[in-house]
């Protein structure tokens, strides 16, 4: 069964996460993942460091179309 990633699920990954986790939330499995992002055709940039695929949550949401939260000024 896939997993269903509400907005609010998708936000709470933080500034980066890694590529099955980004994989899944785009509603695809492991190897699918590991291949595109091997092949330079992952649908959002992916940053390689240490020998580990990270991606920015900020471009997942954009894929989304989910708009980025807007800062809140202090005390809001």
């Amino acid at each position: 069964m896939t997993r269903v990633w509400t907005e609010e699920q998708i936000r709470s990954l933080g500034t980066l996460t890694d590529l099955v986790t980004a994989g899944s939330v785009l509603g695809m499995g492991r190897t699918t993942s590991h291949r595109l992002a091997r092949e330079g055709q992952f649908p959002v940039p992916v940053l390689r460091h240490m020998g580990r695929y990270r991606v920015p949550v900020a471009r997942l949401l954009d894929l989304l179309g989910l708009d980025r939260p807007t800062a809140r000024p202090p005390g809001a």
